[in-house]
Parts: C-alpha cells; structure tokens; sequence
C-alpha cells in the first residue's frame, strides 16, 4: 500500500467491504512508522464524494450540540460510565459526564452555537436544529453510540446508531421520538448545508458490510443526508479522553486549520 500512496496528501480513499473497518491511519510503514505521521486520510463512499471534497467552505457558522442526554426519566440517570458503548439488549445507557463538558466548551469556542443537553438532547432536538432557517454548519453529537448487527431479512441501516434523551424509558410512547437515533433515520434528515458531522460517540463508524456495496451505517447515512464532512469512530472511546480531543480539535478548526488536518494533528 505504501508504495502506491507516493508523496499524496491528503489521500482519498473508498474502502470495499470489509476494509471500511481498518484505519489506514494506523497501519505501520516500512520505517515502523505510523501512516498517521505523514498521510491525512480523507474516506469516501463513492467517487462522487470528490465533488462535496472540492467546496469544504466553511464549517464555523452556526452549531447545533447536543451532549449528556438524560436516558432515563428525570431524576433515574444510572451511574457514570468511562466508555461511550453500551448494553444495548438490556436498554442500560450509564451517564457520561465528560459529553457535558465537551459541548459546553465547544460551545464557547463557536460562535452561534445552540446547546442542547439532559433532558432536550433529545430527536426533535437536532431536527429543530436543522430545520431552522439559517444553515447549519456544525453537528456535533455526544452521547453513546451501538452497532448491533442485524438479521438478513432486516434493513441494515438499523444497525447503528446513536442513543439520546428518554431511550432507557423507551421514549415518547406512538412517536418515532423513541430516544434511539437510527442510521435509517439519519438518512431522513436534511443535511445538504450542512459542513461538518461529528459523531463523537462509540463505533460510530461501524456497520454492515457488503462487498461491492461499501458500509451500511452512519457513514453512510449521513452522506445520503448531505452531509459535507463527518468525523466518526471505529472502536470504543473513553469519555475523558475524547472530551480533551473534541476540544482540542475544535481549537485547531477555529485557527483555520482545514478539518482533516485539524483531526490528524489532534
């Protein structure tokens, strides 16, 4: 692989299969290097992504974050958890108090940013959030995230997702505000003008894998929504350390650096 990359970056790549799941950042070069250390990465769905690529604009116009839901009902929250993963069979959603501070900091950094956190960290949240009249530049997303795969005969768009506000008590009863923010549902929201996704959440860029297809998740849910940019996770975070990184990438944006070089250089 090594040998074909050059002296290119940034490198743009559209993983097949199961090689949607490898970070090509993390391999290891000849010299026992990192590629992380010389190449930024940018991942594509399709070739058509090159065109989103070619008018980054800018992300830094308004924000929409959304962090620390109450999973529960008010007053329930169960104890504090390290990792942004969950049980989802069993609906235990732990607190995860680092995505409060992560999203109040970012907010301090963005100018026009809306905060929605405990209980209006919630669905209709960030269609609120989308919808108003102004574009959206930034979506940023704190909270647990799951990939559960799915049967065959089942869409697997279902298979991940992000949890928000009253999913541990199932939601709003005969609505689709059930508190569990599916990759299905992703790709119902009007993200056209939308510059940046940021997921910041366990195995956020996990999903069903097909060959000749690429990825079924939220990867690919945010593209078929519009989204411009997106930043996303392959395995399970800790909740500390992503905090620190979150806002240590966002300091990097608001100096001007490009997002995928602010990324590499967090």
């Amino acid at each position: 692989m090594r040998q074909h990359l050059g002296d290119t970056t940034p490198s743009s790549s559209p993983p097949d299969g199961a090689l949607n799941q490898i970070p090509f950042e993390a391999l290891v070069d000849e010299s026992g290097h990192y590629l992380v250390e010389h190449y930024q990465f940018r991942y594509l769905t399709s070739g058509r992504d090159l065109m989103r690529l070619t008018h980054e604009g800018s992300p830094i116009n308004s924000a929409a974050l959304i962090g620390d839901p109450t999973y529960g009902v008010a007053g329930t929250q169960i104890a504090q958890a390290d990792t942004r993963s969950i049980d989802f069979e069993n609906r235990i959603f732990p607190r995860l108090s680092g995505t409060q501070q992560e999203v109040e900091q970012i907010a301090a950094l963005l100018p026009n940013a809306s905060l929605y956190t405990q209980l209006n960290a919630t669905e209709l949240a960030i269609k609120t959030a989308i919808a108003q009249p102004d574009p959206l530049g930034i979506l940023h997303i704190a909270t647990h995230g799951f990939f559960e795969p799915v049967s065959e005969t089942e869409n697997p768009l279902l298979s991940s997702g992000l949890i928000l506000a009253g999913a541990a008590a199932g939601g709003q009863s005969g609505t689709d505000q059930d508190g569990i923010l599916s990759a299905l549902e992703v790709t119902g929201l009007e993200l056209s003008n939308t510059q940046l996704v940021v997921l910041s959440a366990c195995q956020t860029g996990l999903g069903e894998t097909f060959t000749g297809e690429g990825l079924y998740g939220l990867r690919r849910a945010l593209v078929l929504a519009g989204a411009r940019s997106q930043v996303i996770s392959l395995w399970k975070v800790d909740d500390t350390a992503t905090q620190k990184l979150m806002v240590d990438y966002y300091n990097r944006l608001i100096a001007g650096t490009p997002r995928d070089e602010a990324l590499r250089a967090t």
